[in-house]
């Protein structure tokens, strides 16, 4: 078992490129999926609960939201190359017509459980902006790259198989992670790793090339004699990114708001679930994710601030800022969704249907005995 030396990591990548049809970089939401997606419960004994305290990130801090707004210019080309691509070239193709941005990246082909994977090398922070507002906008697959764990394309997870959340078996080469999958709408681009993974991957690097027209099409003919003969080049499709309105805002509307601290986030969601204290959402977004640290995914698969299973948020899922989307990685979402999932299950009854209601969120006493301990703790210090 061994990595593919250098020139079949290209031939394949090539291959790969020259049988695709041409197409348009189509954008969507991030995917991430887990082969679990329940819990199990553990026996129904109840442990003394483990001493905590409230973060001191309350009640000033404000809500976490780990969400940049990038500035997209995704690539019209994509060319790859069977030796380096110099910095003097990559000027000069900038100096085309039409040609307004240009980047060069690594790349190349591995193979894992008997599959070929035809990856790109990117730089996490220098790359956002070449992917679809949707996936550049989305915290995971960047925090995944800088992990140096691998980020696949949504449809190629369909394909194969793979399961997010783990470890695959480069042959000849180290266990990585498979972290996370977005619609990258990169042509025979089955998935992105850093530039450092890519190193220990043996993948080539400067062997990509991508170009963001602003207006027209740039000179293909030109590119190609620019890059040499045995360069191939695929056209992906219209680059302009989405006009948007100046001046303009984020709604305030919805179930919550954009309230400026986690405290009132808290407070507000409570009232989603009437009989519900504040405190044990305060208290599940603590144990959960550290008020949206640690947003995972987790080994089962769990996202979000809330660490909500996919499944479930596709019933439980809210628009609580009114920005007309139903985000698992907003808390402004996510918060207002924890306390319809918990009054569902009768969490606003008190009690013994608080606790069980609790148990549901995560089938374990000893967490239910630890949120609810927390929530008295919350209580406590903010009255």
């Amino acid at each position: 078992m061994r990595l593919l030396p250098r020139s079949t990591h290209l031939r394949a990548l090539v291959a790969g490129l020259t049988v695709l049809i041409i197409g348009v970089i189509a954008g969507g939401v991030v995917l991430l999926v887990s082969a679990d997606e329940d819990r199990q419960p553990v026996a129904a004994d109840r442990p003394a609960a483990t001493t905590v305290v409230p973060d001191a990130v309350l009640p000033s801090s404000p809500p976490v939201v780990d969400v940049v707004s990038v500035q997209v210019t995704p690539p019209s080309m994509l060319a790859i190359t069977p030796t380096p691509v110099s910095a003097g070239t990559l000027q000069a193709i900038a100096g085309l017509k039409h040609v307004q941005k240009v980047a060069g990246a690594g790349g190349g082909a591995v193979r894992t459980a008997g599959q070929g994977l035809q990856l790109l090398a990117v730089d996490p922070t220098e790359f956002r902006s070449w992917t679809p507002k949707p996936v550049a906008d989305q915290p995971e697959v960047w925090s995944a790259l800088a992990r140096n764990e691998v980020v696949a394309d949504s449809k190629t997870v369909d394909r194969t198989g793979m399961v997010l959340g783990t470890d695959l078996q480069i042959d000849g080469g180290p266990r990585v992670r498979l972290a996370a999958s977005a619609p990258l709408g990169l042509p025979g681009v089955d998935g992105l790793v850093s530039t450092d993974l890519g190193r220990r991957l043996g993948l080539a690097a400067d062997v990509v090339v991508l170009i963001h027209a602003d207006r027209g099409t740039p000179d293909k003919r030109a590119v190609g004699r620019l890059l040499g003969q045995k360069a191939q080049i695929v056209t992906v499709g219209a680059s302009r990114a989405p006009a948007t309105t100046p001046g303009k805002t984020t709604s305030t509307s919805g179930l919550v708001g954009r309230p400026g601290s986690y405290l009132e986030l808290y407070q507000r969601a409570a009232t989603v679930c009437p009989g519900l204290s504040w405190t044990v959402l305060a208290a599940t977004g603590q144990v959960e994710s550290g008020h949206g640290r640690n947003n995972g995914p987790s080994s089962a698969g769990a996202l979000g601030p809330m660490q909500f299973m996919p499944a479930t948020w596709k019933s439980y899922g809210v628009d609580g800022d009114g920005d007309g989307e139903s985000d698992i990685w907003s808390p402004y979402d996510a918060v207002p969704a924890a306390a319809k999932y918990l009054c569902a299950n009768g969490a606003g009854r008190g009690g013994d249907k608080l606790r069980k209601a609790v148990w549901f969120y995560n089938h374990s006493w000893s967490y239910v005995d630890r949120v609810l301990g927390l929530a008295t703790s919350y209580a406590r210090k903010y009255p």
